[in-house]
C-alpha cells in the first residue's frame, strides 16, 4: 500500500499543494513552522480521521478559510483508489471514495493505513493512561475498521449512563442535606435508578467486547514490541505490556497475568463490579468501571517505564510500539501500511537512528520529516522535497512550480478531482476522533 499523489486545499498552512510521491522513501525537509508535519499530518488524517497533534478538526482548517480539502491517490495490489476529505468545523464532515459519496467520513477507514510516529509519541510511555488507551484503539481500527463503530457506540452509552449517575446523585446530596424530595424528584430519581439497570446491560455488553478485543490485540502485539525494542536497543528484550483493568480483582488479577477470559466472563464481570460500585458511582456521578478506565503497563525488567526509564529508553520504548503496530499491521494485511516518521530522527542519538533504519529500509514507503536533511541516514536516502513557508518543491526538480497567491502547481495529472457533494446528514460523533471518551 502506498500513497501515489496528496492534495491539500486550505488545510493547515497551504493555500493549495500538489504532491507526487514515489515508492521507497520520501524525505520533507524544512525548518521548523514551514509545513513539512503539516503533509504527513493530512496523510494521517485521511487514514485514522484524527490528528496525532490536535483532538478538533478546527485548526486543520486555514486561517480564514471555511473548510479544507484532502485528497488522495492510493495504490494496493496494483488498484488505485481516490478518497478525499471535507473537513468542515462545526459541521459534519465529507468523504468520497472515487466518484461516490461515503455515506459517512468512517466509511473509508482501511481504504488508507498509516503507521505515523512522531515526538508526541513520548506520551505513550510518560503520558497519562488515555494515550496508551487511544494506541490500543486506533490500531483496532487500523486492523478492522468495524471498531470504529463500536468506539463510538460504547461513548455514547457511557454519556448516557453518566446522566443517569448525574441525577441520581443530585437527589442524593439534596437528602443528604436534610431537604425533602418533591414528588416530581423522587419520581425522577427512582426513574433515573430503574433506568440505569438497563444502561448497565448496553455498557455490559459493549464494553466486554471492546476490552475482548483489546485484550486480543495485546497477546498479538507483545511479541513484536519485545522484538522492536530488542532491535532498536540493541540487545535488551525486556520489554513487556501488561493490561490494568478496572473489572473485579479476581478477574483484573487474570487478566494482568495475561489470560484472556471469554467475552462472556468478561460480560458477568461488568455485571459483579457495577453492583460493588453503585454506591461510589452514585455519589461521584460518573462510571467508574470499563474500557475508559482501564490502562496498559509497559515494563523495563521488574520496572515499569513511566518514571523510571530514562530519555532514552522512554524513546525507544515508543518507538517499539509504533514499530510493533507497522510489522501487525503487516503480518494481517499482506501489504505494508505507509510508515510517517515524523521529526524523528532529531530526537535519536546516532546508534538509534542506524538502528531504525535499518529497521524501515525495507518497508513499501516511508514518509520522513526532518529540519536537518543529514539527521537521516543515508541508506534512507530517496525522493525529497523542500518545503518553505507552505511551499514543495522536490530537490532538482523543477515540476512542481510556484504559482499565483502561493499555490503549488504539478506538471503531472495528479488526483482526479471530486464533485462537491450535496450536505450530507450530520455526523456521528465517532467520525471525529476526539480521542478517549472522558473519564466524567
Amino acid at each position: 500500500m502506498r500513497l501515489r499523489h496528496l492534495s491539500l486545499r486550505d488545510f493547515r498552512s497551504y493555500t493549495e499543494a500538489e504532491v507526487e510521491l514515489a515508492d521507497g522513501v520520501t524525505t520533507f525537509v524544512g525548518l521548523n513552522g514551514q509545513g513539512k508535519t503539516n503533509l504527513v499530518e493530512a496523510a494521517g488524517y485521511l487514514a485514522t480521521l484524527g490528528s496525532h497533534r490536535v483532538s478538533t478538526d478546527a485548526p486543520l482548517v486555514r486561517f480564514g478559510a471555511e473548510r479544507a480539502f484532502v485528497r488522495a491517490a492510493v495504490v494496493r495490489d496494483s488498484r488505485e483508489t481516490v478518497l478525499e476529505l471535507e473537513i468542515i468545523p462545526g459541521r459534519a464532515n465529507r468523504a468520497r471514495i472515487g466518484r461516490a459519496a461515503a455515506g459517512r467520513p468512517r466509511d473509508i477507514l482501511g481504504s488508507l493505513r498509516t503507521v505515523l510516529f512522531a515526538p508526541e509519541d513520548l506520551a505513550l510511555v510518560k503520558g497519562d493512561p488515555g494515550e496508551r488507551r487511544r494506541f490500543l484503539d486506533d490500531l483496532l481500527v487500523a486492523r478492522q475498521p468495524r471498531w470504529a463503530g463500536a468506539r463510538s457506540d460504547y461513548d455514547k452509552i457511557l454519556k448516557q449512563r453518566n446522566a443517569l449517575l448525574r441525577s441520581a446523585q443530585s437527589a442524593l446530596k439534596k437528602a443528604a442535606r436534610g431537604a425533602r424530595l418533591s414528588a416530581d424528584e423522587e419520581v425522577s430519581r427512582e426513574t433515573a435508578l430503574d433506568t440505569l439497570v438497563e444502561w448497565n446491560t448496553h455498557l455490559a455488553s459493549v464494553g466486554s467486547a471492546l476490552v475482548y478485543a483489546r485484550l486480543r490485540l495485546l497477546k498479538d502485539l507483545a511479541p513484536y514490541v519485545a522484538q522492536a525494542y530488542d532491535e532498536v536497543s540493541a540487545g535488551r528484550s525486556d520489554a513487556r505490556l501488561a493490561y490494568v483493568s478496572s473489572l473485579p480483582e479476581s478477574t483484573a488479577a487474570r487478566i494482568a497475568s495475561g489470560e484472556v477470559p471469554e467475552r462472556d466472563e468478561l460480560e458477568k464481570a461488568f455485571h459483579e463490579a457495577f453492583e460493588l460500585q453503585r454506591t461510589r458511582e452514585i455519589e461521584r456521578g460518573v462510571t467508574l468501571v470499563g474500557p475508559h478506565r482501564d490502562d496498559v503497563t509497559l515494563t523495563l525488567g521488574d520496572l515499569p517505564a513511566k518514571g523510571y526509564a530514562s530519555h532514552g529508553e522512554s524513546w525507544s520504548f515508543a518507538l517499539a510500539l509504533r514499530l510493533a503496530a507497522f510489522h501487525l499491521l503487516r503480518h494481517d494485511l499482506g501489504t505494508d501500511p505507509v510508515l510517517v516518521l515524523d521529526d524523528v530522527f532529531a530526537e535519536l542519538d546516532a546508534g538509534r537512528r542506524e538502528r531504525l533504519a535499518d529497521m524501515v529500509s525495507d518497508a513499501e514507503q516511508v514518509l520522513i520529516t526532518a529540519a536537518v536533511e543529514e539527521d537521516v541516514p543515508a541508506r534512507l536516502s530517496g525522493q525529497v522535497f523542500h518545503v518553505t513557508k507552505g511551499h514543495v518543491a522536490p530537490r532538482g526538480d523543477g515540476s512542481l512550480e510556484e504559482a499565483p497567491g502561493g499555490v503549488q502547481t504539478a506538471a503531472h495529472p495528479g488526483v482526479p478531482e471530486a464533485e462537491d457533494a450535496p450536505d450530507g446528514p450530520a455526523r456521528d460523533a465517532d467520525d471525529r476522533d476526539d480521542g478517549d471518551a472522558a473519564d466524567e
